[in-house]
């Protein structure tokens, strides 16, 4: 179940910024973490090091964001490349990709919700958005006992 799962940390990867969320080990709270700068990967790369060591995840979420038909777009094709590269730089995490069609619509919609004006939304709606894709993973995983997301070895799961 997915107790086993242990911790993961999820990333919604945009060009500019990259959104962190993390769940506790039972699979049963994703929260916010930060706000990385896409656009300097030597620092992202020790950020993420630094994550690593500091929660002891299981494995990586990032969010795959296919077109509303479900097709994949150039997008998608870079986030299968940061999975990738995820996976070369943390080889010991699993690393798995999650449908995030509207993540970052369901963000900002619970953000306004709450209260966020759409500029006090510019500095967290990176992480919401993360936090949305985890909990589309938690979910499933919660459903299905298995780990969430297609593998990016093609496997969905493991």
């Amino acid at each position: 179940m997915t107790d086993a799962f242990g911790v993961r940390l999820a990333l919604d990867w945009g060009a500019a910024r990259i959104g962190v969320a993390a769940c506790d080990a039972g699979g049963t709270l994703a929260y916010p973490v930060e706000t990385l700068n896409a656009r300097d990967e030597p620092a992202v790369l020790a950020r993420l090091r630094a994550l690593v060591a500091e929660y002891q995840p299981t494995g990586f979420v990032l969010g795959l964001p296919r077109h509303l038909k479900g097709t994949e777009g150039q997008n998608a094709a870079l986030a299968r490349d940061r999975a990738r590269w995820l996976a070369e730089q943390f080889p010991e995490l699993d690393v798995r990709l999650i449908d995030e069609r509207l993540s970052t619509v369901s963000a900002a919609r619970d953000l306004r919700a709450a209260g966020r004006t759409a500029r006090q939304q510019r500095a967290v709606i990176d992480q919401a958005a993360a936090v949305a894709i985890l909990n589309t993973a938690l979910d499933a995983e919660r459903a299905s006992g298995r780990r969430a997301g297609e593998s990016i070895d093609g496997r969905t799961d493991a």
